[in-house]
């Protein structure tokens, strides 16, 4: 059997608060194999965003393990968790974050420029045609409708082609119909380009789409 494409072994954070330190993950253990859809359920402050976090190595956990696509980020650096980033991980968060001084275009150029691909915009703009916003290259995010933004930011993060798609509420912010939209075009990309998906949701009907669903309260996995 393969190795696991995301592995936590008995990770654990504490983070500061105005209220003092602030134990967000107790002891994870947590695994997704390649190509597998999972769903992390729980309510609101019981650590899904901080264990995409984590998963992305924009965070550090206090004790335990991490393993994304081949590499132990423990001996890793800051610059050396942005390159497993930039390689392996794209990311779609609730409030886009799209550069606004940026078109659409360049927006999703610009992973792949960091990455050193010659064909940046090329590929950009394959991707942005991807989701349907081939007539949209030229527009800055002030100029897009949030469903718009939200196509973007999903062409951005899936132009690099990465082995993991980390997806935080990314219809939280849309409005019903166009988060559903949003949600049968994530699911075809990822089901497209063989991406594991690790998806936070509140929504059940949207987990249920997953191959699997992770439960998590007050920093431990209760359900997987």
């Amino acid at each position: 059997m393969s190795e696991p494409v995301i592995e936590l072994t008995g990770v654990s954070l504490t983070l500061s608060s105005l209220a003092g330190p602030v134990l967000i993950l107790r002891g994870i253990d947590f695994s997704v194999k390649r190509g597998e859809a999972v769903a992390v359920l729980g309510p609101s402050g019981a650590g899904k965003s901080t264990l995409l976090a984590v998963i992305a190595g924009l965070e550090r956990p206090d004790q335990g393990r991490v393993k994304v696509a081949g590499e132990d980020f423990s001996p890793l650096g800051e610059d050396g968790l942005a390159l497993v980033r930039r390689r392996a991980i794209g990311i779609v968060f609730q409030s886009f974050h799209l550069i606004p001084t940026m078109t659409a275009l360049e927006n999703v150029a610009v992973p792949l420029e960091l990455a050193g691909r010659r064909d940046a915009f090329p590929a950009a703009r394959a991707a942005l045609e991807a989701v349907g916003l081939g007539h949209r290259l030229r527009h800055f995010p002030s100029q897009l409708s949030g469903g718009e933004q939200q196509r973007t930011a999903l062409a951005r993060a899936f132009a690099p082609r990465p082995a993991v798609l980390l997806a935080d509420e990314p219809t939280g912010n849309l409005d019903r119909a166009t988060g559903a939209q949003i949600v049968d075009l994530m699911f075809g990309l990822r089901q497209d380009s063989a991406t594991t998906l690790v998806l936070v949701t509140h929504d059940p009907a949207i987990a249920s789409r997953c191959d699997r669903i992770v439960r998590i309260a007050e920093g431990r996995i209760v359900d997987a």
